[in-house]
């Protein structure tokens, strides 16, 4: 059975272009009347004034399965990623047991076999207790399986511990991702160090205790020749230093998130929804970011979509847990203020920063509409204007900094491996 998507304007090829595009079990093609297409056409729709564009992925998201389901679970994780438009995300190891080993990590793939309406592909811990300062995990038995390997929420601590971990996953053919924290410069607060955490009379999180490791991490990827890519990038000096060692041929990648696009620190709200790790910084670090994603310097956009419960969201910025939700916001809300508004990039780099940059860089297949790519689509009426509202989020947690923003763009179906992973009610 297949699926016939007319009329739309499709991402075809790279190019914008008026096609018809008929959706099999494992293939996209561009439909032609006149081939010859034995295989019956279930549904026919008429995407009149609508946007076919590739299923996004996102390689950076927390879905909490196994260990902390009351935040939100596998399932729930995956309805609000089909939600968002994404076809493909890669899960921290923040969890329960952490995935170090093969018997942790089965655990999670097993949850994701029976429960996702998504591709799914985990990460492997860089230590064996994802602490930053433990022996290594079993990285060789756990390659396989997993799309790289991250203590994310923790940096690695010490330049040996980490030059080891490179070495290791050089030898694998694995990317080491790193947040990049060094934990002797770190205070206790969502804010970093500038004139609100004065203000508050706090210490907040400085961007040395980012861009410091990163600094030490550039120097022992050139060293070790192994791949590295660094999570959600926030200052301005993280960005200079990527910058300068792709210049030197470091084998660097980097990804930031939409709030550090968006937000700077004055937009910041006693709220815990308004608190994650690293925070919003300054205005300055926020126009380095939006520099950084036209010149190349950062490669693509995550989320860093981190649900917790309500409990812990409603303490204010000082004590609420450290993490926000992003996969239903991400691509109307850079839509809107990137793409349309201000007219920083333009739509088919924002393609490129959520569906195709991703995807290269990890190994992960799609992020293309062409004949014969995966089926991974996603459906946009990109003039129909809606105000960001967390009550109708599908995963558990509901903590967002964008609740009440106005956007455009409005998600009507997700297709993933041929499936619709998500449709609008009346649509079909």
């Amino acid at each position: 059975m297949a699926l016939l998507l007319k009329n739309a304007t499709v991402y075809l090829n790279k190019l914008f272009q008026r096609a018809d595009i008929l959706v099999t079990a494992d293939k996209l093609f561009v439909f032609d009347k006149s081939a010859n297409y034995n295989e019956p056409i279930e549904s026919v729709i008429d995407l009149e004034n609508k946007f076919i564009l590739p299923g996004f992925a996102d390689v950076h998201v927390h879905f909490r399965e196994p260990g902390f389901s009351y935040k939100g679970t596998i399932r729930t994780g995956s309805l609000a990623a089909a939600k968002g438009g994404y076809t493909h995300v890669c899960t921290m190891p923040n969890l329960n047991p952490p995935p170090s080993t093969m018997e942790n990590l089965q655990k999670q793939l097993d949850i994701i076999e029976r429960d996702s309406c998504i591709n799914i592909t985990p990460y492997g811990t860089i230590t064996m207790k994802q602490d930053g300062q433990s022996t290594l995990s079993d990285m060789e038995k756990l390659a396989p399986y997993v799309c790289a390997f991250s203590d994310d929420g923790r940096g690695v601590q010490t330049k040996a511990l980490m030059e080891d971990a490179m070495k290791t996953a050089k030898s694998l053919g694995k990317l080491i991702v790193a947040h990049c924290e060094d934990e002797t410069l770190l205070g206790g607060s969502a804010i970093h160090d500038g004139k609100l955490a004065k203000l508050m009379g706090i210490r907040g999180i400085s961007s040395e205790s980012e861009w410091r490791q990163v600094e030490r991490d550039v120097e022992l990827a050139a060293k070790t020749g192994c791949g590295y890519h660094v999570c959600h990038v926030s200052t301005k000096e993280t960005v200079e230093i990527i910058r300068q060692a792709k210049k030197s041929g470091v084998d660097v990648t980097c990804e930031t998130a939409p709030h550090y696009l968006l937000m700077c620190d004055m937009d910041l709200e006693d709220l815990g929804r308004f608190k994650m790790n690293p925070p919003i910084r300054d205005s300055s670090d926020k126009e380095a970011l939006r520099e950084g994603i036209c010149d190349g310097t950062v490669d693509m956009i995550a989320t860093d979509h981190a649900p917790h419960s309500e409990a812990e969201k409603s303490k204010g910025l000082l004590k609420s847990a450290f993490g926000i939700v992003g996969l239903e916001t991400a691509f109307p809300l850079l839509y809107t203020n990137l793409v349309k508004n201000d007219k920083i990039i333009t739509l088919e780099k924002l393609i490129q920063l959520m569906a195709e940059n991703p995807r290269k860089r990890f190994g992960i297949p799609g992020g293309e509409i062409r004949q014969g790519a995966p089926s991974q689509l996603s459906v946009w009426d990109l003039n129909a204007v809606c105000t960001i509202d967390s009550n109708d989020f599908a995963d558990l947690g509901k903590a967002t900094p964008f609740e009440g923003w106005t956007v455009s763009g409005k998600l009507r179906m997700t297709v993933s491996n041929g499936k619709t992973a998500y449709v609008e009610k009346g649509l079909i």
